[in-house]
């Protein structure tokens, strides 16, 4: 039997990743220390006989006995309202917690996958993006923090593939969503659909023209699985191109939900990503893999899992440190 570690495993991503392995029957330790995660999220794997739970952060020392075949690496922060408020934690993770790790796949021989995102490209000035993209960073911005600690996580995962051999994977995820994503963490679709369950007008940033491309998690997770098993070493997008503005997104949302809210517009935060597409070429020609579930379908599934959410979790305010950096 197969041996994976999976850190970030009670977060949105990591959650479905050991769904996943444990369906293809492989041993899953899943790492977490939970600043960002919930054990709600795994608690359905708890007792199963090939899954174990280890509360650890990443940028500690690890130790794991005995075999390791894979380790994929999805411990980070993931929305602003978090790495703005734990920027220091985002940091490190991206790079003491992706050292430690490549470190320990080095010493057991495990393929390592790292979860990099589209923020490497910033305010891209290239559309659709392409992997051979550099972007367009600024790396004392508010989105800094997380944006250099997935560029820095990049570089030294190609470090230690090229100096120590280690075999790597990187995998550049764009707008994903699906169930168990956490309500109020100030992502685009989770904001819509909870403002909506909550009778709230929806909160439009700027005029709402930028553009986001959103790819369902399952998806994603199939796009995932097949990077890790595959033979190539470089970046490679995985995500949905089928491109939206936000406006329209918004417009979609009510519609979906029923609702009739208003549309509310502030000014646009710092350094917002004004498109963001992914261009799948690659993952199409190497990886067999394009995206299967439609807008439509997948927000019908997301919305069913955000409307049997208790009162507690609909009306939980988290601490948005976002709204501070809005242009006037």
């Amino acid at each position: 039997m197969k041996k994976v570690l999976i850190t970030g495993a009670a977060g949105f991503l990591g959650s479905h990743l050991c769904d996943r392995f444990i369906k293809e029957g492989y041993a899953v330790i899943a790492m977490d220390n939970l600043i960002t995660g919930d054990l709600k999220n795994i608690a359905h794997l708890q007792s199963h006989e090939n899954f174990k739970f280890i509360n650890h952060d990443v940028s500690e020392y690890i130790e794991i006995e005995g075999r390791l075949d894979y380790i994929l690496h999805f411990a980070s922060p993931a929305s602003p309202i978090d790495y703005l408020k734990i920027p220091i934690q985002t940091l490190k993770v991206g790079s003491l917690g992706t050292h430690n790790l490549l470190g320990l796949a080095k010493a057991k021989g495990a393929r390592m996958l790292i979860a990099s995102t589209s923020e490497v490209y910033g305010d891209p000035e290239v559309h659709p993006q392409t992997e051979e993209y550099y972007g367009n960073v600024n790396p004392i911005g508010p989105r800094g923090v997380y944006d250099e600690a997935k560029r820095f996580q990049e570089a030294i995962t190609m470090a230690y593939h090229t100096y120590h051999g280690v075999e790597t994977r990187i995998v550049r995820i764009f707008n994903t969503y699906g169930p168990r994503m956490r309500l109020n963490d100030g992502r685009v679709l989770p904001a819509f659909i909870g403002q909506a369950l909550r009778g709230e007008d929806l909160t439009v940033f700027g005029e709402g023209n930028q553009t986001r491309s959103f790819c369902y998690v399952d998806d994603l997770i199939e796009g995932i699985y097949r990077l890790l098993h595959s033979d190539y070493v470089y970046p490679v997008n995985i995500g949905n191109p089928d491109e939206i503005t936000i406006l329209d997104f918004a417009k979609e949302i009510i519609k979906l939900t029923g609702t009739n809210q208003k549309i509310v517009y502030k000014g646009l935060p710092v350094n917002d990503p004004m498109q963001r597409q992914p261009d799948i070429t690659k993952a199409k020609e190497i990886l067999g893999w394009e995206p299967k579930v439609s807008r439509a379908e997948g927000l019908k599934i997301t919305y069913a899992y955000f409307k049997n959410l208790s009162k507690e979790e609909l009306y939980k305010k988290e601490h948005n440190t976002f709204e501070g950096y809005i242009k006037s």
